[in-house]
């Protein structure tokens, strides 16, 4: 890995002293989980930078997970996170708001069989995971798709445990960790359990995307995380409905996912990880505006935890 040449963590704690909270981000008390919001960028396609940390700021948010700015999906090519001095200004932005990097979603697939593809997700990986390490950002997002109908099924798994394995060997020496997406065809809770089993490395954990496993598998949210629980360390929530025998994304708690069954276990197994939103407005751009919908969430997940506190 290359050198970290950007200020040191003493350095950067010393001019944005905010971030000096850092470390405790993860051990917050059982009473204050409900703050632990986030949202994704992949719902709010053609904002600016600027635009998503005000909004983030002004909605209740404490954090943002970064899958691409204006279009852009290579994080590495965004002005803002370009530079060294692009980053500073970013980070003082951030701290200025009271927000925090809470993942960095990259497009690499760890299912590719061995070839040119493969290298080049794992490289994408890798460099998404310095860019995380220089954002203080805890995670970086990596994915199953499809997995090939040719290809038998043990050995697909076999390539995305390796690929999990040579990340979180890459990320061991900084302070991030590589999280698999429960994504494509690795939603059923026996897979992914092999897989996290397989790969078995500190730097390694999983997303769990609640609604992604759900509306294909049926599998129960209890008996899912009580499977799952030891890896998961970062969600994806969201909430869908069927409409015409097609799948469209609503509001949250006006579908048909049992998400808050989901969140209920999260919150009463006092989850330490961030409530993160996804609403997919650059894959459908026919649901709701982003000025709703991700307004609508930090609402929503309030009144819930409210309604479990009374």
């Amino acid at each position: 890995m290359g050198a970290f040449k950007s200020i040191s963590r003493k350095k950067f704690i010393a001019t944005f002293p905010f971030f000096a909270a850092l470390p405790q981000i993860s051990r917050l008390s059982f009473s204050q989980v409900p703050k632990k919001l986030s949202f994704s960028t992949l719902g709010c396609p053609d904002w600016s930078f600027d635009k998503i940390i005000d909004f983030a700021r002004d909605n209740g948010y404490m954090g943002i997970e970064v899958r691409g700015i204006m279009r852009e999906m290579d994080l590495t090519k965004v002005p803002e996170f370009s530079s060294p001095d692009a980053i500073t200004l970013s980070l003082k932005k951030m701290s200025e708001r009271n927000l925090f990097f809470v993942d960095l979603g990259s497009s690499a697939a760890m299912h590719l069989p061995v070839g040119d593809e493969r290298t080049k997700n794992l490289e994408e990986a890798k460099r998404f995971i310095d860019l995380a390490q220089k954002l203080y950002c805890p995670f970086i997002r990596v994915f199953p798709n499809q997995l090939p109908k040719d290809r038998d099924r043990q050995e697909s798994l076999k390539l995305i445990i390796d690929g999990l394995r040579e990340l979180g060997e890459y990320a061991s020496k900084t302070n991030v960790s590589v999280l698999l997406e429960s994504h494509g065809e690795l939603i059923y809770k026996k897979d992914l359990l092999t897989v996290m089993e397989g790969a078995a490395h500190p730097h390694v954990g999983m997303v769990w995307d609640i609604c992604n496993m759900w509306i294909a598998t049926k599998e129960p949210p209890d008996e899912v995380y009580a499977a799952l629980k030891p890896y998961i360390r970062h969600t994806h929530i969201k909430d869908l409905k069927i409409i015409d025998g097609k799948e469209e994304y609503v509001l949250l708690g006006t579908g048909i996912v049992p998400i808050f069954q989901a969140i209920d276990l999260l919150y009463k197994n006092a989850y330490p990880g961030y409530y993160s939103f996804e609403w997919e407005k650059l894959w459908h751009p026919e649901i709701l505006d982003p000025k709703i919908a991700l307004a609508d969430y930090p609402v929503a997940m309030r009144k819930h935890f409210e309604k479990m506190k009374s």
